[in-house]
């Protein structure tokens, strides 16, 4: 028996609706000697049972549904081991082998199902992010789950932020290499999973890559925020006549060229640029066939949209100046706080900006092991333009 929270009258629509959030605004009466990342019985304001979540005291956010229901479940082991599986089994219709991929994301928060938990594979490897609190207490069935499925080694890369400490730590042995070797559509990129961003590389943008490669040939190419040049090596791929690579980051620049030999060799035309984009794009007079522009979440809260909205329409504005007449933009928001509406909007005002014209070829989001869980439509964090531009 878990300890149970009252929802105020007329407040269980969203429940209703499986909205896997409950906002604090929402509740009527909290659980009695409930701790954070605590599992609670959720009630309406009859008292009638309408499932289970974690328990987040303190935070607009105060429950993250786990299970909706009018009749319990029992919560044991087996409950978080069958979403893991789930996960895995709707990974495998994906025939990523078929693609020789061996790099994707496993388990994807809400969109399994889950609040809380990011897994990525790489390969043999299996790299976990544990958002709050809950999700790290009942974490031990989880990496039973992953070790039953053949992942021979499990890297957390943090714990929630509700933790005294953050932790980074490999929990079975570490591989005997500190860089891994993955694939990706065939194309070999080097992942340091204890050193890089998020889990070590950027899969959700494998689909939008591609895309880019089958432009490429012939032509020049801009990858700004580069990081290891994802966009960069797929370009090349496919046939690019030369490449410039853009980052701030000399540890990003280093694992780039590194990826970059491993696919086109050492004599690639390929160039490498230690700059901050907005930097490089105001003052390059360089025109270029394709610009690419996949930036950093600029609103990682509704706090800063409103600078957020300012850093979008200037580096789209200066993008745009840089592609020559008939080429492409290919820009992206990671912004889960931005709505597609919103990116739209922001292309639209740089574009009026920038004295360009410009049509929508592509509308891009996130690939089907991102998966979007149409009752969180928050959960739609990825969007992206191929903008031809005159």
């Amino acid at each position: 028996m878990f300890p149970f929270l009252i929802l105020k009258p007329k407040r269980e629509k969203s429940l209703l609706q499986q909205h896997p959030w409950i906002f604090s605004g929402a509740i009527a009466q909290l659980p009695e000697d409930a701790q954070d990342g605590d599992i609670v019985s959720v009630l309406n304001s009859k008292q009638h049972f309408m499932g289970f979540g974690f328990y987040t005291p303190d935070k607009s956010i105060a429950v993250r549904m786990i299970y909706f229901g009018k009749t319990e479940v029992k919560i044991t082991g087996d409950f978080w081991e069958q979403k893991i599986k789930n996960a895995f089994e709707m990974r495998k219709k994906l025939h990523f082998e078929k693609n020789n991929t061996n790099c994707y994301r496993l388990l994807h928060a809400e969109g399994d199902f889950l609040s809380g938990i990011i897994i990525d594979i790489y390969d043999t490897i299996a790299v976990v992010q544990l958002l709050h609190k809950g999700i790290e207490n009942v974490f031990p069935h989880i990496q039973i789950a992953l070790e039953n499925l053949g992942f021979k080694y499990i890297y957390l890369k943090n714990a929630s932020q509700n933790s005294d400490k953050v932790v980074s730590k490999w929990l079975t042995t570490a591989p005997k290499e500190d860089l891994i070797v993955v694939k990706e559509n065939g194309i070999l990129f080097p992942i340091s999973v204890e050193k890089g961003q998020k889990t070590g590389f950027f899969i959700d943008q494998r689909e939008s890559r591609l895309l880019l490669q089958n432009y490429a040939k012939g032509k020049t190419v801009l990858n700004t925020f580069a990081y290891t040049g994802g966009f960069s090596a797929y370009a090349l791929a496919g046939e690019a006549q030369k490449v410039v690579s853009v980052d701030i980051s000399q540890d990003a620049n280093v694992l780039c060229e590194k990826t970059i030999e491993l696919n086109a060799g050492k004599d690639a035309n390929h160039e490498i640029v230690t700059e901050d984009c907005f930097d490089y794009l105001k003052n390059s007079k360089d025109m270029y066939d394709i610009v690419v522009l996949d930036p950093p979440a600029f609103a990682k809260n509704q706090k800063a949209l409103k600078q957020a909205t300012r850093g979008y329409i200037s580096i789209n504005e200066l993008g745009l100046k840089r592609v020559k007449r008939g080429g492409l933009l290919f820009t992206f928001s990671c912004s889960g706080n931005v709505s597609k509406e919103d990116f739209r909007k922001m292309v639209f005002a740089a574009s009026i900006e920038s004295h360009r014209e410009v049509r929508i070829l592509h509308q891009l989001s996130q690939p089907a092991d991102h998966p979007i869980n149409i009752f969180h439509p928050e959960g739609e964090y990825l969007k992206g333009l191929v903008l031809e531009v005159f």
